[in-house]
């Protein structure tokens, strides 16, 4: 695991908020169940090593990456396909000055060697001309990985892509916690907690898709901008 300001504002922040249901339950539901439970996992070596608490955090982390990347992401732009990188660069697309766009697919052509489509063989077939495309972003994205204003950028898209993954999870453990406090373990303040938690991370999700293409926006003209600068 590469602990780095991305992964540490991008993947852990997020996690970090939205696993807050969680603590939610520990608290007012297990609490002394699972310190008895630690007490008991403490007489094993491995426990001592890796405690569960960064166990768990990682294992959130990973959770919250697949669910906005491979949910949201892939739904929203398949893949990268779809994504604000490839359609700047479609000929179709006018959100760049031409005078920019020709530019940068020169400049694509000299320092990798991928020759974008033109706007006729695009018409025919744009699923090429989007494959190729999206290969040529993640070449560019190699070539400014170390810039520090586009990392600050992809940081801000990372962060809010991984929040609303972790939306999700925030969610689902909310009104597991409703029930519980409800049925279980009878706690009106906890069940009205867990209502407004719930009422939260809603509120991402529903939002998603303006979201995720609002910060996909930014980061593709401050990917191209910083391009040209290379």
């Amino acid at each position: 695991m590469k602990i780095n300001e991305y992964y540490i504002k991008a993947r852990l922040f997020p996690t970090i908020l939205t696993s807050i249901p969680i603590l939610s339950l520990y608290y007012f539901g297990f609490s002394e169940a699972l310190i008895e439970f630690m007490t008991f996992l403490e007489g094993y070596k491995w426990a001592g090593d890796i405690t569960l608490s960064v166990a768990t955090i990682y294992f959130l982390v990973q959770i919250n990456r697949l669910v906005s990347k491979e949910l949201f992401q892939n739904i929203f732009f398949k893949e990268e396909l779809n994504m604000p990188t490839t359609n700047y660069l479609l000929n179709s697309d006018s959100t760049l000055a031409k005078s920019m766009k020709l530019q940068i697919v020169q400049k694509i052509a000299t320092d990798f060697s991928i020759h974008l489509l033109d706007s006729n063989a695009e018409k025919e077939n744009e699923q090429e001309a989007r494959k190729t495309i999206s290969s040529a972003v993640a070449q560019i994205r190699n070539m400014t990985r170390d810039n520090s204003m586009l990392l600050q950028h992809n940081i801000e898209y990372g962060f809010m892509r991984n929040l609303i993954g972790g939306s999700v999870l925030g969610a689902i453990i909310s009104m597991i916690n409703i029930f519980l406090f409800q049925y279980a373990f009878s706690n009106p303040f906890a069940l009205k907690l867990n209502l407004v938690f719930l009422g939260i991370y809603i509120l991402p999700i529903v939002l998603s898709k303006f979201l995720i293409n609002r910060y996909g926006k930014y980061y593709a003209k401050i990917l191209f901008e910083q391009y040209l600068k290379k």
